[in-house]
């Protein structure tokens, strides 16, 4: 497979990969968090991507896609913007007619072989437009935006065909399913459901292929760690980073005037960045 070697979100991972450290990947909804983002980013010059649901696209328009796509661009370090969890093909359709860098297609409640083939389609859809994909292979369960909550048996990623499913999608960037979820993780936490020898092992395999971090919340430094050992280097962020904006917002909002609200949270929510960028490595990396 020819390497995309022009595209931000390749480059930054390819980057993660030979220094063998993660990039953060965070989810936003608003201006504050996608300010904050490249505010830390510039701040402790790491690599960064900002991730937007599908809900972004519908909620807040093309428009605002291409304008954080434009403030991302612009930073004095490299910035891409991800859709993630782009579940409904006619989304699929909309993302690839807008300047996304990378698209996560999740078809993981399709079977093997239909979730391979729409992979493919989609690969060969986004490669003259630029655009990478990241997929999952088996199926990370729990919540998150346009995924239904399920029951705690998940269909885990098979190190042996981790590699074969690379190769014959195409996909750039690969999420495994080996005990993570989306949203809270039940009594015992992350540290009782990772399966981290079945991910060391995937990374093995797909050794050449970036692996993606799913269900990080809440998730201890120590165990990130240990997640990058195994060869992840995109880790997706959402509350870890966000908890502390959303409560001074929620604290603030009746006694501050906006403006300062607004600047005073976005302040906030990059302390809380930057701190995990220290912790992913990726700090003073550019």
């Amino acid at each position: 497979m020819a390497y995309p070697t022009t595209n931000r979100t390749w480059r930054i991972l390819h980057h993660a990969t030979q220094e063998n450290y993660a990039v953060g990947a965070y989810n936003c909804y608003n201006t504050d968090g996608v300010m904050a983002v490249i505010r830390a980013a510039e701040r402790k010059r790491s690599a960064a991507i900002i991730q937007l649901f599908p809900w972004t696209m519908h909620f807040q328009g093309p428009e605002f896609i291409r304008y954080v796509v434009n403030a991302a661009h612009a930073a004095s370090v490299p910035i891409a913007v991800h859709l993630d969890h782009c579940i409904q093909p006619e989304d699929v359709k909309e993302a690839l007619a807008l300047p996304f860098d990378s698209i996560m297609i999740d078809a993981s409640t399709l079977d093997e072989e239909d979730n391979i083939r729409y992979c493919q389609e989609v690969v060969e859809q986004a490669r003259p437009l630029n655009i990478t994909i990241e997929a999952e292979m088996g199926r990370i369960e729990g919540g998150e935006d346009g995924l239904p909550t399920v029951d705690m048996e998940t269909i885990l990623t098979k190190p042996g065909e981790a590699q074969a499913f690379v190769q014959r999608t195409g996909v750039h960037f690969l999420a495994p399913s080996f005990g993570n979820i989306h949203g809270p993780y039940p009594a015992g936490g992350a540290e009782k459901f990772w399966d981290l020898p079945r991910l060391e092992n995937i990374g093995k395999s797909v050794s050449n292929t970036p692996l993606v971090l799913h269900g990080t919340h809440p998730v201890s430094d120590e165990l990130f760690l240990k997640a990058i050992s195994c060869g992840v280097r995109k880790i997706n962020l959402n509350r870890t980073v966000r908890d502390e904006y959303t409560s001074f917002v929620t604290q603030n909002a009746g006694s501050l005037e906006l403006t300062m609200l607004q600047m005073q949270g976005v302040e906030v929510y990059a302390k809380s960045i930057e701190r995990m960028m220290d912790v992913f490595g990726s700090s003073g990396r550019y």
